[in-house]
């Protein structure tokens, strides 16, 4: 009955995803000033671990998800410069997706400790 837990399986999936992305980025930033070295990254958890057919959101009026029409926006493209050696990594872009990663790991730990006060309080050992 409670070996096959999705929950748990797509907590485990977030963590492990986030500490891979994790390494990925600390290259990057142990690479800052190689030569010719160009910024990797991967995809992020939701395109990479989809449990099931992706559906999109539909809006009922004008502004209804996100306030304003898409249109509103302009649309900004960052360049992607490099340093006069080829080096492409952004030390300050690296330490954001950094700070993202971390919040994915701890939402990613939130879910599985969540579910597991769940899982006690069902069987009666809270």
């Amino acid at each position: 009955m409670f070996s096959d837990l999705n929950v748990f399986k797509t907590a485990y999936a977030m963590a492990t995803h986030a500490g891979q992305r994790q390494a990925v980025i600390s290259r990057n930033m142990a690479n800052a000033d190689t030569p010719g070295y160009q910024a990797r990254d991967i995809e992020a958890f939701d395109s990479v671990y989809s449990g099931g057919p992706r559906t999109k959101m539909i809006a009922s009026r004008n502004g209804h998800l996100n306030g304003v029409e898409r249109g509103d926006w302009a649309e900004f493209t960052p360049e992607n410069p490099t340093d006069p050696n080829g080096n492409s990594v952004s030390i300050e872009e690296e330490m954001l997706k950094a700070v993202d990663v971390k919040r994915q790991h701890d939402r990613a730990l939130a879910i599985y400790r969540s579910s597991l006060t769940i899982l006690r309080a069902s069987l009666g050992k809270v």
